[in-house]
């Protein structure tokens, strides 16, 4: 049996629910700097909770061709360009690697939050959030197709026929636009956004949206705590 340090102080308990989009770049950058202010935290032990959030909830099945989706968005390949560079520099100091130059439409994203819920079940969420954003933004794959969903599942840990099942049966569908739905009508309109409360199961905590730097995350996690240190 190991020694205890009885000097250390408990790890306080943060529960971390995350609003994003698997096709949001900016998602990805924040929740890289949400795992580097845990990683200079050992003392926070943090669950997070993923909570879908559709950008594009009108793209049907077939996603968007990307130029197409940049024009709508952007209105211009100037501002994208733009954009992209951002992202690509911004990226780089969180060991991202942004390929948009790979990236050929942009896919609906029902379906890879459908397996992150399903991953959720069998305690592998994390794992797939990170596969999801790596296949789309740094590889250029089709998180939209179900074999690319499928290969993923299976990176992750989780068993094929049981991930092809659940992908082709349309379960969990209602439940992701019924919390994009949620979402909104608390008032997140952009994403990524992080709530933080250091009592689990509280509907109440602290928002911040945006992709911040891990200083001001870990600034708003020291409030979440010192708060429920005083219930």
């Amino acid at each position: 049996m190991g020694s205890v340090n009885l000097l250390s102080p408990p790890a306080g308990q943060l529960e971390i629910e995350i609003v994003f989009d698997l096709v949001c770049p900016w998602c990805f950058l924040g929740i890289r700097r949400l795992r580097r202010a845990l990683r200079r935290r050992p003392d926070i032990h943090a669950e997070l909770r993923w909570r879908p959030f559709l950008l594009n909830p009108d793209a049907g099945p077939a996603g968007m061709q990307r130029q197409d989706y940049m024009l709508r968005k952007f209105g211009g390949e100037e501002r994208a360009r733009r954009l992209h560079s951002t992202m690509t520099e911004l990226g780089k100091a969180e060991g991202i690697t942004f390929r948009f130059d790979l990236m050929r439409r942009v896919p609906p994203s029902v379906d890879a939050h459908r397996l992150v819920r399903y991953a959720a079940q069998h305690g592998l969420a994390d794992i797939v959030v990170d596969l999801l954003f790596e296949a789309h933004f740094t590889q250029g794959h089709d998180i939209g197709d179900p074999s690319v969903l499928v290969r993923l599942a299976v990176l992750a840990g989780l068993e094929r026929e049981a991930a092809w099942r659940f992908l082709t049966s349309g379960l969990e569908a209602d439940a992701v636009h019924a919390e994009n739905l949620r979402a909104h009508r608390l008032g997140i309109n952009g994403v990524p956004c992080f709530v933080m409360s250091g009592r689990h199961g509280d509907s109440g905590g602290h928002a911040i949206a945006g992709a911040q730097e891990p200083e001001v995350l870990e600034r708003l996690m020291d409030v979440a705590l010192a708060e429920a240190a005083e219930f």
